[in-house]
């Protein structure tokens, strides 16, 4: 543990860097292929809708003495009773099995009562039917559209008002729509049944995928306002700190939210069975997930992409690459080291410092002169100006102007 806060602590100084905005085209490609596999999921092998979107007949056979085989004796009885239809059979706990089929009539359900409860040995009050239509799914999805939308553009409006930039409020939505995506492509991939739980899963992970960026770029902005005062990063490298300064933050409160949604998850496949509580377990195990790595791996280096043609912020890195420029030829005449916001002069055997007039301090060997203020060649003369002879006896023996009368 003592080495992982070292980690972080070595991440916060900046001491070591993970290189996120630099490499963002190999990020952008690694979500490019996660996309492609979430459309091949979705448009491919298609979306596992509940019998809530779909509509259909619901049967539970309760209090199950002996249910081994139970999807074979099931499927035994669906095909002698309603041949042909598309059937799922599934345990919930230890002694209930549930079947989803299509529509049917009352006559067609009763005989399946009857002849569910002759296999699984149970009386014929102990299996119950019920009948789904899928006007109540829909609905379900309509208002959901809706309050996706709703909840977009409330987004878009106060992280610009917040930020002062509407290009945060992209990022950050390009970021929202990553996760939303991907997780529905993992639902078509897993063949995981989406029901209502589901879509509000989604709508869970919005919030917190939101959450975690807006975490990432208030530390972007702290960060980049502090290199346009010192002109010391570029806006890129700014920010490329604040994604490793934040980066055990959001991965520590990752682990700590994931770790009770997996309890959730694994309880409710082993023990439970199907529902409710094991579907918005998925939603928001699958989209915590895609949303820590969204936030940290492209919604910083996307936003980095959008503002960095910006004439402000061009005009502030190429600042800071001419001034970078000039301390590495300057280190290179004098045989100094570059010392950032060293103090101007030590004792003893330590190095003396001396600013220039970029306010970078040169530090030279114990004993020597340091480098006089303004100094370009090391002659002591600034570019092109020339001194009086009589400037190198000192100010005293400089001659008297004569005064105008």
């Amino acid at each position: 543990m003592s080495r992982f806060s070292q980690f972080g602590n070595d991440l916060h100084s900046g001491k070591r860097s993970f290189n996120v905005v630099g490499r963002r085209n190999v990020l952008y490609l690694v979500s490019l292929v996660l996309l492609v596999l979430a459309g091949v999921g979705v448009f491919g092998k298609g979306l596992n809708f509940g019998i809530e979107f779909r509509g259909g007949t619901e049967l539970r056979v309760s209090s199950v003495q002996d249910v081994s085989n139970y999807e074979q004796r099931a499927h035994s009885v669906m095909d002698g009773t309603v041949p042909g239809e598309t059937t799922t059979v599934t345990l919930i706990g230890d002694d209930t099995v549930r079947i989803q089929t299509g529509d049917m009539s009352e006559q067609q359900a009763e005989a399946l009562r009857a002849g569910l409860g002759e296999e699984f040995d149970v009386p014929t009050a102990s299996v119950t039917s019920s009948l789904v239509g899928p006007s109540w799914g829909q609905t379900v999805t309509q208002r959901a559209v809706i309050a996706l939308g709703v909840f977009l553009a409330l987004v878009t409006v106060v992280l610009s008002l917040y930020f002062r930039t509407w290009k945060m409020a992209v990022a950050a939505l390009v970021a929202l729509i990553h996760d939303v995506v991907f997780t529905i492509g993992a639902y078509a991939l897993l063949g995981i049944e989406i029901s209502p739980a589901s879509v509000i899963g989604f709508l869970t992970i919005l919030g917190y995928s939101i959450y975690d960026t807006i975490v990432v770029f208030d530390k972007v902005r702290e960060n980049t306002a502090q290199a346009f005062d010192t002109r010391r990063m570029t806006y890129g490298e700014a920010a490329n700190l604040a994604v490793n300064q934040t980066f055990v933050r959001s991965i520590n409160t990752s682990i700590v939210a994931l770790l009770p949604v997996a309890v959730i998850l694994v309880v409710g496949i082993t023990i439970i069975g199907p529902g409710t509580l094991v579907d918005l377990a998925w939603a928001l195990f699958i989209g915590m997930a895609v949303g820590t790595y969204s936030s940290i791996f492209i919604a910083t280096p996307l936003l980095v992409h959008l503002r960095e043609r910006e004439p402000l912020i061009r005009k502030h890195d190429t600042s800071v690459q001419r001034r970078a420029d000039r301390v590495a030829r300057r280190e290179a005449r004098r045989g100094g080291t570059v010392v950032e916001d060293a103090p101007a002069g030590t004792e003893g055997d330590e190095e003396l410092a001396s600013e220039d007039e970029d306010g970078v301090h040169v530090a030279v060997p114990a004993g020597s002169t340091p480098p006089p203020a303004r100094a370009d060649d090391g002659t002591g003369r600034a570019p092109g100006r020339q001194l009086h002879p009589y400037a190198q006896r000192g100010p005293r023996n400089q001659p008297r102007r004569k005064r105008r009368r």
